[in-house]
This record gives structure tokens, C-alpha cells and sequence, in this order.
């Protein structure tokens, strides 16, 4: 009698949770469903409780919601985004984001893929990546955060093909910005020695 209790029990969980997993699969998405954003080496999904605090701008909400950056494109966004660049990000990647101790960010080569998307990119600025990437969420919040990488997008000097945080469309119109002299001479003297 205790063996038919267990396998009634064990039938009636199975049951119990099919019918939750219908329900669940039913119920449809909302807009305002968030994105889950990982660290960039270890997966771990990212605790927003740490870090600098700023406004929560409509592009703040708006990335949240869809990994989207709203400042792409927007002249005043990109200025303020480089002056940010220039003061939290030039030391390792140069003033033209040509890459110094750290990688160019203007070409379609990217250290960890992720990052030739907002949401990729984003997530290795604000928490960090292997070697000498540091999380900057104590040094800018999300918000100059979503600015300096408006700037960095701005400058992309590379294939428009394979700048894919743009639409298919927004690829088609790109214009590439002009590589940096100095990025020129390095890739120049790279090909020479390889």
C-alpha cells in the first residue's frame, strides 16, 4: 500500500509539473521583460547592485529591456561619450581607439565576440573581462557607459558588413569612419614582419 502511495504521488508531481510547464509556455512575453546580462568570461549573471549609480535615463530603461543603445547615432550622446572615453578608456585603447595596452575598438576584431553587439559590449565594459579589462561599473554608471560605447560605434572604421549592433539596413548606409594613422602604421608594419 505504501509503494502504490509513492508511485501515485511521483504520478500525480509528473502531472503537477507538466501542467505548470504548459501554463508557462503559454504565457506570452511582455515588453517589459528584461534581458539577462552575463559577465563576459564566467557567465554569471550580472548583479546591478554594485557599481555607480546615475539616472535612469529612457536610454537606460530602453537598453535594460532590449540591449538596444538609443545613443548610437545621436551627435550630442557620442560627444559626451567621448570626452568620457578619453578619461576612463584612452589609457589602454588609445585616443583614437586604436589600441594600446588594450585592443583597437574600431575595427570588426573583437577579443571576445560578444562585444560586436551592445548588449556583448556592455557587458565587458561594466563587469570586467579576462587580463587587463577591468569592470568599469565603479567608474562610470550604466548610463556613461551606454555614451562611451555611442562614441566607440561612432568611429568603426571597418566592414560595414560586420557591424552588427546596426540593423541590416543601418549596415547598408555606414560609412566607415577614417582608420587612425597610427593604427594604419601598426597594421602597415605587422604585415611587414608577418
Amino acid at each position: 500500500m505504501i509503494n502504490n502511495v509513492k508511485i501515485l504521488t511521483s504520478k500525480a508531481a509528473c502531472l503537477l509539473g507538466l501542467s505548470m510547464i504548459t501554463v508557462v509556455s503559454l504565457t506570452p512575453m511582455t515588453a517589459e521583460a528584461q534581458v539577462t546580462f552575463r559577465n563576459a568570461t564566467t557567465g554569471e549573471v550580472i548583479d546591478f547592485s554594485f557599481g555607480k549609480k546615475g539616472e535612469e535615463t529612457e536610454a537606460v530603461k530602453h537598453f535594460m529591456e532590449t540591449a538596444e543603445n538609443l545613443y548610437n547615432q545621436d551627435e550630442e550622446a557620442i560627444t559626451i561619450g567621448q570626452d568620457l572615453y578619453m578619461t576612463a578608456c584612452s589609457g589602454c585603447h588609445g585616443h583614437h581607439v586604436e589600441g594600446k595596452l588594450g585592443p583597437a575598438l574600431g575595427d570588426a576584431y573583437w577579443t571576445y565576440p560578444a562585444g560586436r553587439y551592445d548588449k556583448g559590449f556592455f557587458e565587458i565594459i561594466y563587469d570586467g573581462a579576462r587580463a587587463m579589462m577591468g569592470p568599469q561599473r565603479n567608474n562610470l554608471s550604466i548610463d556613461e557607459i551606454l555614451h562611451v560605447m555611442a562614441y566607440v560605434r561612432s568611429v568603426y572604421w571597418d566592414d560595414p558588413e560586420k557591424a552588427l549592433w546596426l540593423s541590416e539596413e543601418e549596415r547598408a548606409n555606414l560609412v566607415p569612419a577614417e582608420m587612425p594613422e597610427e593604427f594604419r602604421e601598426a597594421l602597415e608594419n605587422f604585415n611587414k614582419t608577418h
